[in-house]
């Protein structure tokens, strides 16, 4: 009596060796155990990241408001420093004694 093979058999096996089996379980275990704390962590670098461009913007808009508040004050004093002071006091001393 002959017996009769599958020829698909020497091809593609259908046992697994149990050793094979148990490394593949236990690395997809691993995975699956490790992907919350991995979820977590991007979270967290994403926040990270976020704030510190919220704090590097600040900082930004703090010393742009610093370099205009500068600018107008010393051009408010170019202008004070600039009116003839000799006029100014004719002029006033002129209202003041109309007023009396």
């Amino acid at each position: 009596m002959t017996k009769k093979t599958n020829p698909q058999s020497k091809r593609f096996p259908t046992a697994v060796n149990d050793q094979i089996t148990d490394a593949v379980t236990q690395v997809n275990t691993k995975v699956l155990g490790d992907e919350p704390a991995i979820a977590m962590e991007n979270l967290m670098q994403a926040t990270s990241q976020a704030l510190s461009n919220a704090a590097h913007n600040a900082t930004t808009s703090q010393t742009s408001n610093t370099e205009t508040a500068q600018a107008a004050t010393t051009q408010g004093v170019e202008t004070l420093y600039s009116i003839d002071t000799a006029s100014t006091a004719v002029a006033t001393s002129e209202i003041l004694k109309d007023s009396e």
